[in-house]
């Protein structure tokens, strides 16, 4: 190369260098903590943390902090993981929650919260399907809860649920019926918990559990793809249920208002205060956003709440339809949650208590492409199941329970059983012994597996299928799965978890089949795990 060549070449670089660290300099909205060695929202970007019902308001939330020139990034999670994440000191400039009963459950001395305000009213109430509510007698007239309660117990209704330990409308459900069953006690304490007759009718209340949802929004898509009888959820979703069954020409719920009670989410914002008075001025506009008569009207157009005391006989009745036993007009109870410790505890007896027990088969994939890191992520998340470090979030298995474990690669040629703590210390075991190599009979271990659970009893256990792949599935197909699935008429939903080259297509037509979920595990293993896991 000449001279003059490398001259242009030097100058060249020069150029681009310089183009580069004037790009670097103008990215104001980031910054580098070196002393903890990490990117951190700078003062332009307003960060908010908020429970994942809200997210059907992003769009119009960004639009408006786009008309104020506001850099605004909002990331939805679970509430509960919310309150976990914001304890183990994940840094935001706000907080949206479900529900206020977990804003008391932030440490305070390390999140400093402040100008906390309610944007809207939620009821957590029973949604039935209406010949079903007139079969019980429950059309247009008082229901107490002890009504609902005795028809699960005489085995005639049936219904779903978000899951207590992971979701805000299923902890405040759970902790509603708690309340009501205990008598309405001022204050549910401690020592209430302890009382037999209370977890006995728990335990039968929860005998009547159809399916279990990790989440509010797939317990409405997974009750409108089913067929069920009733839900337990919040008043909107069942507005959301209702609108997707009535376009698809079904049976719409009924709603039910118990008179004894009714758990409320009252939906808080509240500042993180991190002493920076432009992130305070950012989040006051925000709030008068959400407290506008556009942002409230915005709020009742999904159903939610934005009247005082929750009662008006002005409510849009192509929302609040009172064809579907939805009442504005009438006074709802309200339930006074307790303590944030004594909901701790209270979510600690579901689990290991009153729960309906599940039987489970785990198809975990050990074909020759999981060999290295991959089946050490596999040890381990499987190691965080069936161990106590699950306990950590309240999402072990008790000796209640019935798991079953299929390893597959290029056969399923049998199934590892548990029934109880040591049949499962033997279970892990195996697991760990196990080595990878072979093909991937994704699609016979699916339907092993099903074999395995179709003449479970479904009245003591529920039933689910988790699936485990980093790859494609090429020994089997997915038309003998589907065949020996409906001519079955089965109702048991496959979970999958995706993994490496996992072959999504594939795993999204079983779960479709099935009514079940696809969760990604390509960033951790037992994160997906952990949250598949609360939904069985």
């Amino acid at each position: 190369m000449n001279s003059n060549n490398k001259d242009k070449n030097g100058w060249l670089i020069v150029v681009i260098v310089a183009a580069l660290l004037v790009a670097f300099s103008s990215l104001d909205s980031i910054k580098y903590d070196v002393d903890n060695n990490d990117y951190q929202y700078s003062d332009r970007i307003f960060s908010i943390i908020s429970s994942s019902e809200n997210e059907v308001l992003d769009s119009e939330i960004r639009e408006f902090a786009d008309k104020e020139n506001i850099d605004i990034d909002i990331e939805y999670d679970d509430t509960q993981k919310i309150t976990k994440r914001l304890n183990s000191g994940e840094e935001f400039d706000a907080v949206w929650l479900s529900n206020s009963i977990w804003m008391y459950a932030v440490d305070s001395n390390k999140v400093k919260i402040s100008d906390t305000k309610s944007t809207s009213i939620n009821p957590i109430i029973f949604g039935i399907k209406k010949n079903k509510a007139q079969e019980l007698g429950f059309v247009g007239k008082d229901i107490y809860t002890k009504d609902i309660v005795d028809a699960v117990q005489n085995g005639k209704l049936k219904f779903s649920m978000s899951n207590p330990v992971t979701t805000n409308s299923g902890a405040s459900a759970y902790l509603g019926i708690l309340t009501t069953l205990a008598g309405n006690p001022e204050v549910l304490t401690s020592d209430m918990l302890k009382n037999e007759e209370l977890k006995s009718k728990l335990k039968t209340f929860f005998t009547g559990l159809e399916r279990s949802s990790g989440d509010e929004d797939y317990l409405e898509e997974m009750f409108v793809k089913g067929d069920y009888e009733a839900v337990f959820t919040y008043e909107s979703s069942i507005i959301n249920i209702n609108k997707k069954i009535e376009k698809n020409k079904g049976e719409t719920l009924y709603a039910i208002y118990p008179v004894d009670g009714v758990s409320i989410s009252d939906s808080p914002i509240g500042y993180i205060d991190q002493k920076n008075e432009k992130k305070k001025e950012t989040y006051d506009k925000l709030v008068n956003f959400l407290l506008s008569n556009k942002g409230q009207d915005l709020l009742a157009s999904k159903g939610r709440r934005t009247w005082y005391g929750g009662i008006t006989d002005k409510a849009n009745k192509k929302v609040f339809n009172p064809d579907w036993g939805i009442n504005t007009n009438k006074y709802i109870s309200p339930l006074k949650y307790p303590s944030t410790a004594v909901i701790k505890e209270a979510l600690k007896l579901y689990q290991e208590a009153l729960r309906k027990p599940v039987h489970v088969v785990f198809c975990l994939d050990y074909s020759g492409s999981m060999f290295g890191e991959r089946i050490e992520e596999l040890r381990d998340a499987m190691d965080y199941i069936l161990t106590d470090r699950a306990a950590e979030d309240m999402l072990q298995f008790t000796g209640e329970d019935i798991i079953d474990v299929i390893p597959f690669s290029s056969n399923y040629t049998y199934s590892w059983h548990a029934h109880s703590e040591k049949e499962i210390a033997d279970i892990l075991t195996k697991i760990k012994n196990r080595e990878p190599g072979g093909g991937t009979a994704l699609y016979p271990a699916a339907q092993e597996a099903l074999e395995l659970l179709k003449d479970e009893d479904k009245t003591k256990y529920n039933t689910s299928v988790i699936v485990m792949t980093d790859g494609a599935g090429n020994i089997g197909d997915f038309g003998s799965l589907e065949y020996y699935y409906t001519n079955n008429v089965l109702t048991i939903p496959i979970y999958s978890i995706k993994f490496g080259n996992a072959e999504e297509r594939q795993l999204n037509a079983m779960a479709k089949l099935s009514n079940g979920k696809v969760f990604d595990g390509s960033m951790s293993l037992v994160d997906a795990f952990t949250e598949v896991r609360g939904y069985n």
